[in-house]
């Protein structure tokens, strides 16, 4: 049997990931989707969350990761606190998955998988792109290009093993460009 060819991660752009929640206006979905993408999420993890995860006071997130990796408590971004402040007001404050589903239990990778597929359609984002984990390869890229520091990004995304990481810098290597650049008149 032939292998298939890696083609590399599929990751939104910045531009995309503006596009995709720009369409998502459900208060529950924005929060879900902004912990997704900024915490370098799989599927299957936000159901594994719970309302006691959240730290208001010092908008830190325990991050539950699955397969492998490690879970830890992170320092959320502005613009994940304002979605689960907001989401938290209509939620309410009692005890249970941080994301239910309408009959309470935890939302599942199913549920997640469907939601991201209906709004990248809405924001135009090409099919390739439309699954979770394409959020998860955003993260991880955005991170890279944003630090030029792949500790970080193996700390952000959960990574056990730093072979994993280093996917991401065959895409983005900032620390590779930077070189480019001194190197550029070398003779």
């Amino acid at each position: 049997m032939k292998r298939k060819r890696d083609e590399g991660i599929k990751y939104l752009t910045e531009e995309e990931i503006e596009a995709f929640f720009a369409v998502i206006k459900d208060v529950r979905d924005k929060a879900l989707f902004r912990i997704i993408y900024h915490r370098g999420m799989r599927a299957s993890e936000p159901g594994s969350l719970q309302l006691h995860d959240w730290h208001a006071e010092t908008e830190r997130l325990t991050v539950r990761r699955l397969k492998g990796s490690i879970t830890a408590p992170f320092r959320v971004t502005a613009v994940e606190a304002n979605a689960l402040r907001a989401w938290i007001r209509k939620r309410g404050t009692a005890a249970g998955p941080l994301f239910p589903s309408r009959n309470h239990s935890p939302i599942s990778r199913d549920r997640v998988h469907e939601l991201m597929q209906e709004y990248c359609q809405k924001a135009g984002i090409p099919p390739e792109k439309s699954h979770p984990h394409a959020l998860k390869h955003s993260c991880g890229t955005h991170v890279l290009a944003k630090t030029g520091d792949v500790t970080v990004v193996q700390d952000h995304l959960g990574h056990a093993d730093i072979r994993s990481t280093m996917e991401y810098a065959k895409v983005v290597n900032p620390t590779r460009d930077k070189a480019a650049a001194l190197l550029r008149d070398w003779k």
